[in-house]
């Protein structure tokens, strides 16, 4: 498990990977730059990354767990109810690899705004 810092706007929040393909596939591409973007209380944002669906993927997430969005090829950190959620689930638009787990809390990205820039890296 490697450690890590997504920082999306003026909110950084470490995170540690879990031992998975697309985890794996993402620290190879690391560091990524990329553009937030928001879809209800979800944050979204390209990689250069293109893994094909693991085993366990899922649509509903808990809070914390950082997914890996297979038609989109991206990164989504969720937070709180998005468009297709049912009440106050955390609901992906299609299945993700769940590739790490936040350490700090992810409501934190609630202030982050499509555009702003996103970096992941390696935690120091």
């Amino acid at each position: 498990m490697t450690r890590l810092n997504v920082t999306a706007g003026s909110v950084t929040i470490a995170i540690e990977t879990r031992d998975t393909p697309t985890a794996a596939a993402i620290l190879e591409a690391l560091p990524i730059h990329a553009r937030a973007r928001t879809w209800g209380e979800e944050v979204y944002f390209d990689t250069p990354v293109s893994v094909p669906q693991e085993a366990d993927a899922k649509t509903i997430l808990q809070a914390g767990e950082i997914a890996f969005w297979l038609p989109g090829d991206a990164i989504a950190i969720g937070f709180g109810p998005t468009p297709v959620s049912r009440g106050d689930e955390i609901r992906l638009a299609s299945p993700a690899n769940i590739w790490a787990d936040a350490l700090d809390d992810v409501r934190k990205l609630a202030t982050v705004r499509d555009g702003e820039t996103v970096v992941v890296e390696r935690a120091v």
